[in-house]
């Protein structure tokens, strides 16, 4: 099937995106879709999949082509078996110029017997060379474990597969991450064995983007549909015990834009693109919050040197019984979170009624009403404060840039 025609700024304005229907008769194995599409003039079509029995991948605008297949399928497709009946191509008119842009989708089916799924068991991957830990306060049997809650595989538009992300995270010293790729859940099947094979405890998550703002859910174990508007997202995440994140708030053309019915409890304050950490518009947005948010941070790590920042900038810090997934979700629902520029510099930690602040001499404490302090440290590199007032404390060089936080 092959389909050529032009879409115009009209079309998009109209509906953004746009299914294509397809018959697969029984005995189908494979799926191949491929969209050719004119980007000189910066144009951006996305791309997407769904069989009769809903989703079956998204990989937006990092590929133009793709296979769903019954053993394996391109990433950020799931792979399962081909139903016969009604499928659709899913087509995001994400960019479209005023002059249009011309296109052409071709499907192709196919009966042939499905390939063996090769054994990926990483035979050839040395065992990561973790930095040793660092030495923290445990608070009531817990302990503070360093993360990342916000990166991307190649299940999206990340350019590292799931093994690779979870041996560059454990070398960083990380002791969990969230991969979050973007309106995907393909990823899911491959983060247990990975965590076991790393060290690395793996979130799933997923990154639900839309045009007027992204949101990341951490523990959904069902696709979270984007169609749909973000505070049936925040109910759905609710209903499955996961947690939902407002993703860099005022980040670009990605700012959050989206009307919620419900206050979200959790926001990405601290994304990489904070460059300037004396810009103070994070923290205002936080305090325009009547119930405050609890805060956390995500390098939106796609590459290596692909950003301005690595995997663990920031870090985001958080109290928990264990390194596991239930015990860190519930970590961060009950505000137990702390984030920092990098694992091992400057750290503020709330521990009970207590601030610990570590490698913190010379610095300032803020309190939440904004009352200050100049740290200096004992011989151990660490100074204790009460931490009376309810809210978000933080810590600032004498330039008013914010190099920790903690709920």
């Amino acid at each position: 099937m092959r389909l050529d025609g032009v879409w115009w700024l009209e079309d998009r304005l109209r509906q953004q995106l746009r299914t294509v229907p397809f018959e697969v008769p029984p005995g189908t194995s494979g799926i191949e879709v491929r969209l050719e599409y004119d980007t000189s003039g910066g144009a951006v079509l996305d791309l997407g999949c769904a069989g009769p029995a809903g989703f079956r991948g998204w990989s937006g605008g990092a590929r133009a082509e793709f296979r769903v297949g019954v053993a394996r399928s391109t990433p950020g497709y799931l792979a399962g078996d081909i139903m016969p009946g009604e499928w659709a191509v899913w087509l995001g008119l994400h960019r479209v110029p005023p002059d249009g842009v011309r296109y052409s989708l071709e499907i192709t089916l196919d009966d042939r017997v499905p390939e063996p799924v090769p054994d990926l068991s990483g035979a050839d991957f040395n065992p990561p060379r973790r930095p040793p830990a660092r030495e923290l306060p445990a608070v009531d049997g817990k302990r503070w474990f360093a993360g990342d809650l916000h990166a991307h595989s190649q299940h999206s538009d990340g350019a590292l597969g799931i093994r690779a992300l979870a041996w560059l995270a454990a070398e960083a010293g990380l002791d969990f991450l969230a991969v979050t790729d973007h309106n995907t859940i393909s990823h899911y099947p491959f983060l247990e064995k990975r965590s076991a094979g790393s060290g690395v405890t793996l979130i799933p998550g997923q990154e639900v983007t839309t045009e007027l703002g992204h949101a990341n859910v951490w523990g959904a174990p069902k696709w979270i549909d984007f169609r749909r508007p973000a505070s049936e997202w925040m109910k759905q995440a609710d209903k499955a015990g996961a947690l939902f994140s407002v993703n860099h708030p005022l980040a670009g053309d990605c700012a959050w834009r989206h009307h919620l019915t419900t206050q979200p409890s959790i926001a990405e304050l601290w994304h990489w693109s904070w460059l300037d950490r004396s810009w103070g518009e994070p923290l205002a947005w936080a305090r325009r919050h009547p119930a405050g948010v609890i805060p956390v941070g995500g390098s939106d790590f796609h590459a290596p040197g692909g950003t301005p920042a690595g995997l663990g900038e920031p870090v985001t810090w958080v109290l928990a019984e264990e390194c596991s997934v239930p015990a860190l979700l519930d970590g961060i629902r009950a505000g137990r979170t702390a984030v920092s520029a990098s694992r091992t510099g400057p750290l503020l930690l709330r521990c009970g009624d207590e601030l610990v602040a570590s490698d913190a001499d010379g610095l300032v404490l803020v309190r939440p009403d904004e009352t200050r302090v100049v740290v200096r440290s004992d011989a151990a590199g660490r100074r204790t404060f009460p931490a009376s007032q309810t809210g978000m404390y933080r810590l600032e060089t004498w330039r008013n840039e914010v190099v920790a936080l903690c709920a």
